[in-house]
C-alpha cells in the first residue's frame, strides 16, 4: 500500500500544458483558483454560473462553450486541465483546429447538425452580448432583422440523414465567416475576459451633429461593427458623419465639398429604391483623379438584406474611382469601387440619382442590389477618425498657435504688435 503510484497524467492535458509558457500557465492556475473558489467546489472545479459570469456568456452559447470546455461530460464541473485543454485548442491550435473548435461551438443542440436554428441561437447571444440587447423569441421585438441579415449570409448545402432540412457544412461555416469577419472575430475571443479589447467587440462610435436623428441614418450600430470586422482596432474609435443626402442634398459637388476637409478612410452606404443597402469602405481619400487608385484595404460590403464584406482580391488594383469635371466619355465623372469603366463593382454617377453595381474580378463580389442598375435613395458618407490622425490634426493647431504666440512676441519686442497704420 506504501507503493501506491499517482494516477498518470492526462495526455492531452500534458500535450495541451506544451502550448503555453510558464507564466501562462501561472495565470491560468491563478484564474481556476479564484472562479473555484467562487463556485463554492472547495477549489476542485468551476461552476457552470460562475464560468458564464465570468467570460460574459449567455444563452444557449454560454452553455454550449461550457458542454465544449468540459468535454461534453455534462457533469456540471470544468477542471484546471479542462481550461488549459480548451484553450490549448482554441487559441493555441492551428487555424483548422480553432475552427473546428467553432464549428462545434454553433452545433448548441449538441446533435452533429448545425441547422439555421442553432445559427439564429448564436446570433441572438451573439448580439444580446456585444449590444446588450434582449431577443428573446423570434419576431418577438424590432431586433429580429438584425438577426436575419445574419441568417441570409450563411449557406446551408448539407443534406440531412434524418432530416429533409439542410444544414450547414463546414465549408459553408468557413463561407459565412469570410462574409462576416466580425462574427469569426468574436467566436474566435471567447475565452478571454470580457472587457472592450476583447476580439470582435469593439464598436465604434458614431458621432453626428445633434439635430441628425438617429431613424434618419442607414449606420446602424450593427452595421458599424459589421464593417469593422475588416478593419484595424484603431480604425474603429469614432466615425465623423460627413454627408448625408437627406441633409445636404443628392448633389456630387456638396458630396465632394463635405468631406474634402477629411484626410482619413470613409464608409460610403447606398440604399437604392429597391430597399437594398451596401457600399464600399475607401481606404484612401475621395480625391479627383483620371483613372483608378487606392490600395488593397479598401472594400466593398452590403448591410441588407444580408450582411456581407468583399476584400480585394489582388486580381487588379481597380480599387477606388473619383473623377469629376471630366469631358471625356471614357472617363466617367463619379466615384466608384472594383470592376472597370463603365462596368464597376459599385458606382454612383455625378448626378447622383443613378448607378450600378456588377459582379468584378477586383473584389469577387456578386451584383450588391436586387438588379445592376441601382437608384439611390439615400447616400451616407462617414469619416474614419484614427487616433494618430488625430493626433497630427491637434498638433498641428498647437503648432499654429506656438508660431502665432511666437509671432505676438517678436512683434512686441519691436513695438508694433499693438500700432496701427
Amino acid at each position: 500500500m506504501g507503493n501506491s503510484q499517482p494516477p498518470p497524467a492526462n495526455p492531452r492535458f500534458v500535450s495541451a500544458s506544451r502550448s503555453f509558457a510558464q507564466h501562462e500557465l501561472e495565470d491560468l492556475k491563478s484564474l481556476f483558483k479564484s472562479l473555484a473558489a467562487q463556485s463554492q467546489s472547495n477549489g476542485r472545479y468551476i461552476s457552470p454560473s460562475i464560468f458564464q459570469a465570468y467570460f460574459g456568456l449567455k444563452g444557449a452559447l454560454g452553455e454550449r462553450m461550457f458542454n465544449l470546455v468540459t468535454q461534453k461530460r455534462n457533469d456540471h464541473k470544468l477542471t484546471f486541465e479542462d481550461l488549459v485543454v480548451a484553450k490549448a485548442t482554441y487559441e493555441k491550435g492551428t487555424k483548422d483546429e480553432i475552427e473546428e473548435f467553432i464549428y462545434q461551438l454553433l452545433d448548441v443542440n449538441d446533435d452533429g447538425v448545425l441547422g439555421r436554428s442553432d445559427l439564429e441561437s448564436v446570433v441572438i447571444a451573439m448580439l444580446e452580448i456585444i449590444f446588450s440587447m434582449e431577443i428573446s423569441e423570434r419576431g418577438s421585438n424590432s431586433h429580429q432583422d438584425i438577426v436575419d441579415v445574419f441568417l441570409n449570409a450563411a449557406t446551408f448545402s448539407k443534406n440531412g440523414e434524418r432530416s429533409s432540412n439542410k444544414s450547414m457544412s463546414f465549408e459553408d461555416f468557413r463561407s459565412w465567416c469570410t462574409l462576416i469577419p466580425s462574427a469569426r472575430k468574436f467566436l474566435g475571443g471567447l475565452l478571454t475576459p470580457p472587457d472592450p479589447g476583447r476580439p470582435g467587440c469593439q464598436v465604434p462610435r458614431l458621432l453626428c451633429s445633434e439635430n441628425v436623428h438617429s431613424s434618419m441614418l442607414l449606420l446602424r450600430k450593427e452595421y458599424a461593427w459589421h464593417i469593422g470586422g475588416a478593419l484595424s482596432p484603431h480604425e474603429l474609435e469614432e466615425w465623423k458623419l460627413l454627408y448625408h443626402s437627406a441633409m445636404n442634398g443628392l448633389s456630387f459637388n456638396t458630396f465632394l465639398g463635405s468631406i474634402s476637409n477629411d484626410e482619413g478612410s470613409a464608409v460610403l452606404i447606398i440604399k437604392d429604391k429597391e430597399g437594398h443597402i451596401y457600399g464600399g469602405y475607401a481606404s484612401q481619400p475621395w480625391e479627383r483623379h483620371g483613372d483608378f487608385y487606392g490600395d488593397m484595404k479598401s472594400f466593398l460590403f452590403q448591410l441588407y438584406p444580408k450582411l456581407a464584406i468583399y476584400r480585394p482580391t489582388g486580381a487588379n488594383s481597380n480599387l477606388q474611382w473619383c473623377a469629376a469635371n471630366f469631358s471625356s466619355e471614357s472617363i466617367p465623372n463619379g466615384i466608384g469601387f472594383g470592376g472597370r469603366v463603365n462596368h464597376f463593382g459599385l458606382f454612383l454617377s455625378a448626378s447622383f440619382d443613378k448607378g450600378h453595381t456588377f459582379t468584378n474580378t477586383t473584389f469577387g463580389n456578386p451584383c450588391l442590389s436586387k438588379t445592376s442598375q441601382i437608384y439611390p435613395e439615400v447616400i451616407e458618407c462617414w469619416g474614419v477618425i484614427k487616433r494618430a490622425q488625430q493626433e497630427r490634426q491637434d498638433a498641428l493647431k498647437g503648432t499654429v498657435l506656438e508660431r502665432f504666440k511666437e509671432d505676438r512676441h517678436m512683434l512686441n519686442m519691436v513695438g508694433l504688435a499693438n500700432s496701427s497704420e
